[in-house]
């Protein structure tokens, strides 16, 4: 059963609003009199290590990408609403990159074509240096 603020990464990933920390600060540049006196940045903490809604390969593949503690700002909005949404959703978009799973790499072989190119190109380049010192200049 999730709530109405619960964070939703994925269909198997689903963090308990309890879990997110907020804390809220005025952020910094232009703005006049709101920007000195309005909260509007916004930093939302997960503390992945201490989290009971991953589960074991989830807490596991958050901590390597991590470390224990996922911290995310936002104060590019001039609103404290807007900066939340935003920081939600960098927050789940960050948790659900970890979270893929990507496939291991095939070697393969570079084709002759390539190689030939390769080749190619260094003797080109190799001409080039050499006719920058070719015969003495005194």
């Amino acid at each position: 059963m999730q709530g109405d603020d619960d964070l939703v990464v994925s269909r198997s990933c689903v963090i308990r609003s309890s879990e997110l920390q907020w804390r809220f600060s005025g952020s910094g540049g232009p703005g006049g009199q709101h920007a000195n006196t309005a909260n509007t940045r916004v930093e939302l903490r997960f503390d992945i290590a201490a989290s009971v809604s991953l589960g074991p390969r989830q807490r596991a593949r958050l901590l390597e990408r991590f470390g224990p503690l996922l911290r995310v700002v936002a104060s590019d909005e001039r609103s404290q609403l807007a900066n939340r949404a935003l920081a939600r959703r960098r927050m789940a978009e960050r948790i659900a990159d970890a979270l893929t799973v990507r496939p291991a790499r095939q070697a393969t072989r570079p084709t002759k074509s390539s190689q030939e190119r390769r080749l190619a190109e260094k003797q080109r380049r190799s001409r080039l240096k050499r006719g920058r010192s070719a015969g003495d200049q005194e």
